[in-house]
């Protein structure tokens, strides 16, 4: 069996398994139950739905990218807190593994570049996934290499291990991923190698001195544009990002923001909302504070990074806890006000205005 055909029949066998949960939990919960347990079997049923959602994603994305039809969305990317993301997720995968991490960056301090944040994390992850399942313990050493070419960054990605052996042509079976690191891994290894294609990329293998081998990829990209493209006509509606891991909040706000004639996107933490900003596409951010994964100061502090415009797109706490002490802290986190939940239209309304500008119809007026 071919390994787009393995790990297709292995999404069936997932999605079947967390039906089936999903399925036992709901009868559960038909039933008369503690509190808890009821909160248990809600939270039991959304993680067995969100799981669904991943990946039957990358499976839609690996059937794209084999057809040539995935989409990327470039933008403006600060390449340190790409790198830094890329630690983040892969330390949380090996704690308990015996095998350690060391992520560094290679290139100017400000270095930046028109890219599709996301996919080209991907990119690393299959090239991580494949380096680690060769190795059962010891260090594995992943490193972004940026350097200028006119107009444009090449960009160079590595992992070294100093385990294993070189396989031609990164021949390696997608089972040995997915048993290290599950389905999502092995799916990730795979689309990874397509997106570098479509980014025209290339790939090798270099053997170590001694024992191992180092991967590496590079593709070229854009630089940033110096300055924001100017809107198209005279004014155009704010777009803005609502930033809230709760769904009834996030619901409220983007009402709210709808009755003044804005357009909104949501993101559930602060994770979501630094990938979402680093594409530019956003007028204004509204921030909870409290949020799993990565909070609404720490989320700032990344977007405040990242190089202009997108560094300096406005940003608007959303809080319960709005004391001078607390809003004096958002603010020297880089934040442009405070706005207090539970919230009330014309406060919020007021604060948008104020922040963006806006005419009587939400509109931001042209440079």
């Amino acid at each position: 069996m071919s390994a787009p055909d393995y790990l297709f029949d292995r999404v069936t066998q997932e999605i079947r398994q967390q039906m089936d949960c999903i399925l036992a939990l709901t009868t559960r919960l038909a039933g008369p139950l503690p509190p808890a347990d009821a909160r248990a079997c809600v939270e039991g049923v959304a993680a067995a739905a969100e799981s669904v959602r991943r990946i039957t994603a990358a499976s839609s994305d690996i059937r794209a990218a084999m057809s040539d039809t995935l989409a990327l969305t470039p933008g403006p990317v600060a390449l340190r807190d790409l790198v830094d993301r890329l630690d983040d997720r892969w330390r949380s995968r090996l704690a308990g593994s015996g095998i350690t991490l060391l992520v560094s960056y290679d290139g100017p301090p400000e270095g930046a570049a028109m890219i599709d944040a996301d996919r080209t994390l991907q990119v690393f992850d299959g090239f991580l996934a494949h380096a680690l399942s060769g190795v059962q313990r010891g260090a594995v050493e992943a490193m972004l290499r940026v350097r200028e070419s006119g107009e444009d960054v090449i960009l160079e990605g590595r992992v070294r291990s100093a385990s294993g052996g070189p396989r031609a042509d990164f021949e390696v079976d997608v089972r040995e991923i997915e048993a290290m690191f599950g389905l999502e891994a092995a799916m990730g290894f795979m689309l990874g190698r397509h997106i570098l294609r479509r980014l025209g990329g290339r790939a090798r293998t270099l053997h170590n001195p001694g024992q191992g081998e180092t991967l590496s990829f590079a593709f070229r990209a854009e630089k940033p544009p110096e300055r924001p493209a100017e809107v198209a006509g005279t004014d155009r509606a704010a777009h803005i990002l609502v930033v809230d891991d709760n769904a009834t909040n996030r619901m409220v706000a983007e009402t709210l923001c709808s009755m003044f004639g804005c357009t909104t996107e949501p993101a559930e933490d602060g994770e979501e909302a630094v990938t979402a900003a680093a594409s530019g596409r956003f007028d204004l951010i509204l921030m909870d504070i409290r949020m799993p994964r990565m909070d609404g100061v720490a989320a700032t502090r990344r977007i405040r990074a990242m190089p202009e415009p997108v560094g300096r797109t406005p940003i608007i706490a959303l809080t319960a806890n709005a004391d001078s002490e607390e809003t004096a802290a958002y603010l020297g986190a880089g934040m442009n006000g405070v706005v207090e939940k539970p919230m009330k239209p014309d406060q919020l309304l007021q604060v948008v205005r104020d922040t963006l500008a806006l005419g009587a119809d939400g509109a931001v007026a042209a440079a």
